[in-house]
């Protein structure tokens, strides 16, 4: 089994909110991206998503409510549901797609 240094790969990222997939387990992608502070918009998906806040702290809104999500804290975002990240989310975020 591979070895994944994902703060570092996050790190070296040429763009933030830019993901990268890093490995699959099953039909689930694991993907680390940067979190630089700005907004990312709106979305929704038509699976289930993790968040993983490796470092730093993320400021979701989820069908207009603002959750925080710190280091070491996992929020799972299911399918169809509307959800955004505010301004002042920073750090390493690993994503898995459902």
């Amino acid at each position: 089994m591979p070895h994944i240094p994902l703060t570092a790969i996050a790190a070296q990222l040429p763009q933030a909110w830019t993901s990268q997939i890093q490995a699959y387990v099953g039909t689930t992608r694991i993907k680390v991206l940067r979190m630089d502070g700005c907004d990312y918009p709106d979305e929704t998906h038509d699976y289930a998503e993790g968040l993983l806040v490796l470092e730093g702290e993320m400021q979701l809104t989820v069908q207009g409510a603002l959750v925080t999500v710190a280091a070491g804290e996992l929020y799972l975002v299911p399918a169809g549901t509307p959800h955004a990240v505010a301004p002042g989310s920073y750090g390493t975020l690993v994503i898995l797609d459902v």
